[in-house]
């Protein structure tokens, strides 16, 4: 006959669930069932914490309002990210980041500012012709896609 496990837990750790629990100790954070670890993450790790909590609210072992309380975060958040998980499973949560294309600066657009450029105009002059933002212009020439040309001063 299978024996019941007492939800006892380690001294200073913080229910989730009466089956789950966790304990922040030396910068880490250590997740338990009963007594047994079960998971261990870095504190300042959010990527693999809300994968881990993610985990618990999918495979039912916690609710989202449990992940919520337990670790004080909104419960919007949790729920967001158990999204994330459904819809992108583990490796969503270590993704890079997706940038976005600038719209503004298209590549003809580029073509245009950089002849401008070429013939020693200031950048609020590209702009301006080009009705863009000049800080727009100065984005893409420190990314490298735009050239500014360095005119040499004739001695006197």
């Amino acid at each position: 006959m299978p024996q019941a496990q007492l939800p006892i837990f380690p001294e200073g750790t913080t229910e989730i669930t009466r089956e789950i629990a966790f304990q922040r100790k030396d910068g880490e954070v250590i997740y338990f069932n009963g007594h047994l670890p079960m998971f261990v993450h870095e504190c300042g790790d959010l990527a693999t914490f809300r994968f881990f909590s993610s985990q618990l609210v999918i495979n039912g072992n916690a609710t989202q309002i449990q992940i919520a309380s337990a670790f004080g975060v909104p419960l919007i958040t949790v729920k967001r990210y158990a999204k994330l998980y459904r819809e992108g499973g583990p490796k969503a949560f270590f993704a890079p980041p997706k940038r976005r294309q600038g719209s503004k600066l298209t590549p003809a657009v580029l073509v245009q500012a950089q002849e401008l450029l070429d013939t020693g105009a200031e950048e609020s002059v590209v702009a301006k012709r080009l009705g863009v933002l000049v800080n727009t212009l100065n984005k893409a020439i420190h990314a490298g896609r735009l050239q500014k040309r360095v005119l040499k001063k004739r001695p006197c």
